[in-house]
């Protein structure tokens, strides 16, 4: 079994797969968006925002401190997704790859939406 070796695997998606190239580098973007985005709408001044949504309750009052999951998983989907997508690609091919990738873009959007929300009814 091969090792998985970072620069390895970015020339092989590079020779071979550009598409799940471009989808990194998308979902690169879209999170360094959503991560600046989300730090420059804390507001550490307001005692409480809306840090949620339910269907029955309506919105959920808490502190600013909540909203610091939005940067979190701004980190998350940004660095840990892609590493994760070239681990998949190196153990099962450039499909799983793909679609892994597409998921996180959809991931990433929906936060944006739910910030967006959120920041609205604030």
């Amino acid at each position: 079994m091969k090792r998985f070796t970072f620069k390895e695997d970015i020339i092989a998606i590079y020779h071979t797969e550009r598409g799940i190239l471009l989808l990194i580098c998308i979902n690169l973007l879209l999170s360094i968006g959503l991560l600046v985005f989300s730090l420059t709408h804390l507001d550490s001044s307001g005692a409480i925002v809306k840090t949620g949504y339910g269907d029955i309750g309506g919105y959920r009052d808490g502190s600013w401190t909540d909203m610091l999951a939005f940067p979190l998983l701004a980190v998350i989907f940004g660095i840990s997704h892609s590493l994760l997508a070239l681990r998949i690609f190196h153990k099962r091919g450039g499909g799983m790859a793909k679609f892994f990738l597409i998921i996180t873009t959809a991931l990433i959007v929906g936060t944006f939406l739910v910030l967006l929300r959120l920041l609205g009814e604030g």
